[in-house]
């Protein structure tokens, strides 16, 4: 005929092809974990640890780049002086950066 069979390849005698076959997939995971996984959890705790130790008095810089000194603190916001008598209220995971005191004065 113009078709030959085609026959099945038997397995290898020994059993270790089938973690040799998964050894590259699972470098890759845990390649993933080292590069991207492990840096975000640790910034997302230096931020909570951040936004724990906040205090009245304290300058920061908040998610949508407004600078101001903290008057008021709840659970859940803070209110910010941004301009002599004037006071805005922000949630306190808007807050991004905790600035050293003393740079307010220094930029204006």
């Amino acid at each position: 005929m113009i078709i030959s069979s085609a026959f099945a390849q038997t397995a290898p005698a020994g059993g270790d092809s089938g973690f040799i076959g998964l050894l590259p997939i699972v470098l890759m995971f845990v390649l993933l974990y080292f590069l991207m996984i492990r840096p975000q959890m640790k910034r997302a705790k230096e931020a909570k640890a951040m936004i724990e130790a906040l205090q009245k008095g304290d300058e920061v810089i908040t998610a949508g780049g407004v600078l101001g000194r903290i008057t008021k603190m709840s659970d859940a916001y803070v209110s910010l002086e941004i301009a002599p008598n004037t006071e805005i209220a922000v949630q306190k995971s808007a807050v991004q950066v905790l600035l050293p005191k003393g740079t307010i004065k220094s930029i204006q």
